[in-house]
């Protein structure tokens, strides 16, 4: 008893929270209908009048998520510059029509919810006292909707009103709570259709991304065998002719000649395996993601601690997670004033996580240098996410997960 006592307490604290939003619901119920009768005059200042609608509805997805254990996304895209384009976009959005459907239905029914919930408890009290003082009470009293005329009804009525406002107590008032935040579920989630939508423009967005990213990859490969490698052979090619010409009349030239070539041409394999490296490191093939990363972690100018778990990812999980750490590490040592990194690598049955920590100053941001947006872009290609916390004077940490089978 104690227990469903104290269920029906938090579900009475719930519904009558709810007033938070019922009642500005309900008011909302005036200005929504004529909003609706003058649509077409008031089409310019929708957008605006549509703002306090979504804030309201946030407010109930946020309680009822509370209360249903489990979050509410929000089903809006973007808002756009406004004007009549946007109040069209809103008029045609389903999640608009859903919101002013559930303010109307929780406008209606959230008020009544919360008085039964509120009202019950002190009515409880009040009709067990009443054969203390019936006999008192003006003529025509009720109780269990019988009129309190006799002794016997006294000691009866009220006794069987308390039961049953004792059932509604500890049976109707937890369900109400559940059914009211299940409606908002069903009216402020996202719909299928919705969440197609947004797949399917999250999906286009990180494919231009990883296409944008992948051009600018070959570019830089060509700009750097071009620049590199292959000037490197030209000039080797060149010191061998004239080594060939001279061979005969000076051969100590020749020799001179030779041995820069040769120079040149180590020069040039020592850049190859750099371009190569940065398309797939080999360390990766041959010692698999944690000795890449604890060689990698080793090349850094300051100490970097590394936990890695067991298991293998595919290779371009792996790829992609070698190289969000290098890039991680690389702004760490250049932007972070750092004394001390740690990088955590850990593989589950459907995804790989990675967490990289500093003790730096924070304040990083993805919109001020292309390392974090790349690391962004690498992960967005392969349907991962990003998370980037770096408060100023607390350090940063990256959080990413990339999904891979089992």
């Amino acid at each position: 008893m104690k227990r469903a006592l104290r269920r029906s307490a938090d579900a009475t604290g719930e519904l009558a929270g709810a007033l938070r939003t019922g009642l500005p619901a309900m008011a909302g119920l005036v200005p929504l209908t004529a909003g609706l009768v003058l649509i077409v005059i008031a089409l310019p200042w929708l957008p605006s009048a549509v703002r306090p609608l979504r804030a309201l509805a946030n407010a109930e997805r946020r309680r009822a998520g509370r209360v249903l254990g489990r979050d509410i996304p929000e089903p809006y895209r973007p808002s756009g510059s406004g004007g009549l384009d946007e109040a069209r976009r809103l008029l045609r959005s389903p999640s608009t029509w859903r919101d002013a459907a559930w303010m109307a239905v929780h406008g209606l029914t959230g008020l009544q919810a919360a008085v039964i919930a509120v009202a019950v408890w002190p009515a409880i009290p009040f009709t067990l006292s009443l054969p203390l003082w019936w006999w008192a009470a003006p003529d025509g009293s009720q109780s269990a909707f019988i009129t309190l005329d006799s002794w016997p009804k006294a000691l009866t009525m009220p006794f069987l009103q308390g039961a049953f406002d004792l059932a509604v107590l500890l049976w109707l008032v937890p369900r109400l709570v559940r059914w009211q935040a299940r409606l908002a579920e069903v009216l402020l989630s996202p719909t299928r259709r919705t969440s197609l939508a947004e797949r399917v423009e999250t999906l286009t967005e990180t494919r231009a991304e990883a296409l944008e990213a992948h051009g600018a990859e070959l570019r830089r490969i060509e700009r750097d065998l071009h620049d590199g490698t292959q000037a490197q052979l030209v000039a080797a090619a060149l010191r061998l002719g004239l080594a060939d010409r001279r061979f005969d009349g000076d051969p100590d030239a020749a020799r001179t000649l030779f041995l820069e070539a040769r120079e040149g041409i180590e020069e040039a394999l020592t850049q190859l395996r750099t371009v190569i490296r940065g398309i797939y490191p080999p360390i990766l093939s041959d010692r698999g993601l944690a000795g890449a990363l604890r060689a990698l972690a080793a090349g850094q100018p300051i100490p970097v601690e590394l936990d890695v778990g067991d298991g293998r990812a595919p290779a371009a999980v792996e790829a992609a997670a070698y190289f969000v750490v290098a890039e991680a590490l690389t702004n760490v040592a250049k932007h972070s004033g750092a004394r001390h990194g740690r990088v955590t690598v850990r593989r589950e049955p459907a995804r790989l996580t990675i967490s990289v920590r500093d003790d730096g100053k924070g304040g990083a941001d993805p919109d001020r240098g292309s390392g974090l947006a790349g690391i962004r872009r690498r992960v967005a290609a392969l349907d991962g996410t990003t998370r980037l916390d770096s408060p100023d004077g607390g350090g940063t940490t990256l959080e990413v997960e990339l999904p891979c089978g089992s």
